[in-house]
């Protein structure tokens, strides 16, 4: 199969991104850009939202994991769905009550205005790290299996990527990604359905036969109760799974920006929880393309790449029939957009209305404010390129654990700021000491996570303790309401 006929696919992906993105739309404002003016189908925001959460990480990480890790993942996919009930029962009908456009409007009424900037800020800065590694995964895949044949350097790649993820995000903002990201999730969907379907019947097996050697190898173990000092121990990693998505999910622009583009609370809640469910199977059909990837290579005596999150392409592309790299590629393209249209339209609108203050600005008119919005759209686009570029030199261990690594130290503040404002009645008197509190509590998580003490190996409940570091920092500077 030639590069330029994988090409002229992707080329005609990418057509039927644009027909969508412009008639969805038509007649868009600034309220559409940032939450589709309330009226998006739920059923539409819970399908595309499994393509947001697993993205080119899930793709191409975790089956790859499985040689090592086995099924273990699934301990952080519990955590996942305890998660979500604390989301959609804790945090939407907040949302909702408020009838908040960011989320992070919440801090500034409940604890000023130095506390909203600063957690506004902190998701900025999660969400353009995590989004753009997610880009990077996907990117640096197609450039070695693909461009590099046809000798487009890497920064030229990431360059026209991106522009294309503009051309298609630039008006319509959630009101076209909410359509957007169910063809991707359609996409990522198939492609994995499909290849373990191939991968069944290269080795000759039925499906009843392909479970049981998945589990007489060992694959299956999903549960790690030996050490508790482990950072794969399973009560670290459901605790730990259940944060990520309260503040990954619950407290992230991108992903809350499409749940209260729904046009009530109800609905958002039957989105979420629908959502959830379907998340586990997808998660657990990923760990089984990982242990068949796995199966087939031991059986054919195949040598993998000693980066696992190559072993994925590297077998549909060079060892399973054709029409596998051809799904192989839809899929990872599937993952790749879901990673930067939400992301870029996210940051703009948070950037937007949390640090511009753009809804409160009455000296500029509406096509102003517009043109301000596509300026920071831009503007983000660029930053994205550049730490995509940056990153072929820096990473080099598995994506999906550098994720979440960066989310433990970023989005710990978040998680601090939120729990303090809502399980407190406490004030806050000086603003600047909230911004020390939230610098230097990722600073002393780094400190305890290099040197703690006998041997504890911490691990996504890192993430738990950061947030408790800044939660007590704002219990240290803060006083009692006075009563009425």
């Amino acid at each position: 199969m030639s590069a330029q006929f994988i090409l002229s696919i992707i080329a005609v992906y990418f057509i039927v991104l644009l027909i969508i993105a412009w008639y969805t739309s038509r007649n868009s404002d600034n309220e559409s850009f940032f939450i589709g003016a309330k009226k998006s189908n739920w059923l539409l925001v819970a399908y595309g939202m499994i393509g947001t959460s697993l993205s080119g990480v899930t793709f191409m990480s975790v089956p790859g994991e499985v040689a090592v890790k086995h099924f273990t993942y699934m301990q952080v996919v519990i955590g996942y769905f305890l998660g979500y009930i604390v989301v959609a029962y804790m945090l939407l009908p907040l949302y909702y009550r408020m009838n908040l456009t960011s989320i992070y409007t919440y801090l500034k009424n409940r604890l000023g205005i130095t506390a909203y900037k600063t957690g506004a800020s902190f998701f900025i800065l999660s969400r353009t790290l995590g989004a753009s590694i997610r880009i990077y995964l996907v990117l640096i895949v197609l450039q070695h299996l693909l461009l590099d044949q046809l000798n487009i350097p890497y920064p030229v790649t990431v360059f026209v990527v991106l522009l294309l993820i503009l051309l298609y995000t630039f008006q319509g903002g959630v009101k076209t990604i909410v359509w957007t990201d169910t063809l991707q999730t359609t996409g990522m969907i198939l492609s994995l359905l499909l290849t373990i379907y191939l991968i069944r019947n290269a080795m000759n097996l039925s499906f009843t036969d392909l479970f049981s050697a998945i589990s007489s190898n060992g694959y299956t173990q999903a549960f790690e109760t030996g050490d508790w000092k482990s950072g794969n121990f399973f009560l670290k990693q459901i605790l730990g799974g259940a944060f990520i998505t309260i503040t990954m999910t619950g407290l992230d622009q991108e992903m809350m920006q499409k749940n209260i583009s729904v046009s009530n609370l109800r609905n958002s809640q039957k989105n979420m929880i629908l959502f959830s469910v379907i998340l586990i199977f997808i998660n657990l059909l990923f760990l089984i393309l990982g242990a068949s990837l796995y199966l087939y290579a031991s059986n054919n005596g195949i040598t993998l790449p000693p980066k696992t999150d190559e072993t994925f392409s590297f077998i549909a592309l060079n060892h399973l029939p054709p029409i596998a790299g051809l799904i192989f590629i839809i899929g990872l393209v599937s993952a790749l957009f879901p990673s930067a249209d939400g992301a870029l339209t996210a940051l703009t609108s948070s950037f937007c209305i949390d640090i511009l203050g753009l809804k409160e600005r009455n000296d500029l008119t509406e096509q102003q404010k517009a043109n301000l919005r596509r300026r920071v759209h831009i503007i983000i686009t660029i930053v994205f390129m550049l730490l995509i570029v940056a990153y072929q030199k820096l990473i080099e261990t598995s994506v999906i654990y550098t994720i979440l690594k960066v989310a433990s130290y970023t989005y710990g503040p978040l998680l601090g700021l939120f729990a303090f404002g809502m399980f407190t009645k406490r004030l806050i008197t000086d603003n600047w000491q909230v911004v020390l509190v939230c610098l230097l509590s990722p600073v002393l998580c780094w400190l305890l996570n290099e040197y703690a003490p006998g041997g504890y190996k911490f691990g996504i409940e890192l993430l738990i303790v950061n947030g408790l570091i800044t939660f007590l920092g704002l219990m240290v500077i803060s006083k009692v309401k006075p009563e009425a």
